[in-house]
């Protein structure tokens, strides 16, 4: 058997981290196994899909380095791979369903289902509909011909459970008291997130089902209808939830939740994907840092917690710091290049890679974000420094600012060009003035860098250059 697995999100917002994880789990899963993974658009709901959203959900998998064999834009035996595109075969099942006495044309309305569900609180019993206003062939086909068709439902049988083998949960059990008689296909012909999805895992002949457990109250449908359908149920695993620090699940309060954000931010790839790897999922050895063919050789279902996870952005923070620390110095600076270039809207010379390639090394070894350390190194490449106004404030306040810019711009007029030679003469002068090197050196460092926060002041007096280290602390000077 060709183990087949399928990611099917809804492009009706962002890829979450959740579902990131999902799709992860979903393709190290099917990586180790030698099969098949299958992107599949659940677009049912016409109205909120977007063009956007599956664009991103597109280009996050692909950020994460998750690829597909069969879907969305890669092609296969199922045309589109987009439900949107297959309401005939869903409203064909559905017929099929009346016609094999599994499914029938409902006519409750919402004041029924109310009066139903108020009936069952009164009594203290399960708030299931029972399709006690199931219409009869002759009234369906009269509401069909008056333009307004009902919906049709699936009949639960009852008394009656469901059980299946969860590949995370273990044996699971669904009594059908808890269980209604569920929508399958609306008067409006749209299906139901129910029947569509578990069509689709039929006809592409879907192995296992590796989802959130915000659905494990609905597999028991799902197993309904693969029954009814004539096929075999897929092996179905439920992965818990992300919760925040608070131990509550994971929304906007906790900070981003888009895939997106964290790219956009600075995380790398790699140190995104191993970060959600291990959020519900141990390597073994206790090991956290873990590459990623090293996951796909060890990752097995069994191995999957069903205890809540963590979503912890300071420790997603030290992990992407630590993957950054492991990059290849030219790699780092040239993604620190493009994001700088992005910011000043031009590329950077020869020159200017240079000096960042020589700066790199000292601000790897303290970066965790790359769109931290790019607004750091900006003063390597503009001819005016923009000042951070609470850097200045705080380090132009004294008196000891203004020597020191002075006897900082005098020296470095002559001195040796090298890091040993900066560093020698600026001491010598603040010792010759009486400063102290916390005092003298944090005004050179603004009026150079234009904040507080930048890579070792010497080393970055000697990429900048001679007569702009000058001309920067003359500038400070005067503006002081």
């Amino acid at each position: 058997m060709t183990v087949r697995v399928r990611f099917a999100p809804s492009p009706t917002g962002y890829l979450h981290v959740g579902g990131g994880r999902t799709a992860l789990y979903n393709w190290l899963f099917v990586r180790h196994q030698g099969g098949e993974f299958i992107l599949r658009s659940d677009d049912t709901d016409v109205e909120r899909s977007t063009d956007e959203f599956r664009a991103d959900i597109l280009d996050s998998l692909r950020w994460l380095g998750i690829d597909w064999d069969e879907g969305i834009e890669v092609g296969g035996p199922h045309g589109t791979y987009r439900q949107s595109d297959r309401f005939e075969r869903y409203a064909e099942v559905a017929a099929e369903f009346v016609t094999a006495g599994v499914g029938y044309y409902d006519g409750a309305t919402p004041e029924d289902l109310q009066a139903i569900r108020d009936e069952a609180t009164a009594s203290g019993s399960s708030p299931v509909y029972d399709g006690r206003h199931r219409l009869s062939e002759t009234e369906a086909q009269e509401q069909i011909a008056a333009g307004s068709p009902p919906p049709i439902r699936f009949g639960i049988a009852r008394p009656g459970t469901t059980r299946f083998d969860d590949a995370v949960r273990g044996e699971v059990v669904f009594d059908h008291v808890n269980v209604d008689d569920f929508v399958i296909l609306r008067g409006d012909g749209s299906p139901t997130y129910h029947l569509a999805s578990t069509v689709d895992d039929v006809d592409y002949s879907v192995t296992h089902v590796v989802r959130g457990e915000d659905i494990l109250s609905s597999t028991p449908k799902h197993i309904l209808i693969t029954q009814a359908m004539g096929a075999q149920s897929p092996i179905y695993a439920h992965l818990s939830l992300l919760h925040g620090p608070d131990g509550k699940k994971l929304s906007k309060r906790h900070g981003d939740t888009a895939i997106r954000a964290y790219r956009d931010a600075g995380f790398l790839p790699a140190a995104v994907v191993n970060f959600l790897a291990i959020l519900g999922w141990s390597p073994g050895d206790d090991e956290e840092i873990v590459s990623l063919d090293e996951m796909v050789h060890r990752f097995e279902l069994s191995a999957v917690s069903k205890n809540p996870a963590v979503f912890d952005t300071t420790k997603l923070e030290w992990m992407n710091g630590m993957y950054i620390r492991e990059m290849d110095v030219a790699d780092f600076a040239s993604q620190l290049g493009s994001l700088v270039g992005a910011d000043l809207g031009r590329e950077l010379s020869a020159g200017e890679v240079q000096a960042l390639v020589e700066l790199a090394p000292l601000v790897q070894e303290r970066a965790k974000l790359l769109t931290e350390v790019a607004p750091q190194v900006r003063f390597l490449f503009v001819d005016e420094v923009e000042y951070d106004e609470g850097s200045w404030a705080k380090a132009m306040k004294g008196p000891e600012a203004a020597p020191a810019l002075r006897g900082g711009a005098a020296v470095m007029a002559e001195v040796e060009w090298t890091n040993s030679g900066v560093e020698a003469a600026l001491r010598a002068m603040l010792d010759e003035l009486g400063l102290s090197a916390s005092k003298g050196l944090q005004p050179l460092r603004v009026a150079l860098t234009g904040s507080s926060v930048s890579p070792p002041l010497f080393e970055s007096i000697v990429a900048v250059g001679r007569d702009s280290v000058v001309a920067r602390f003359e500038a400070a000077l005067a503006r002081l």
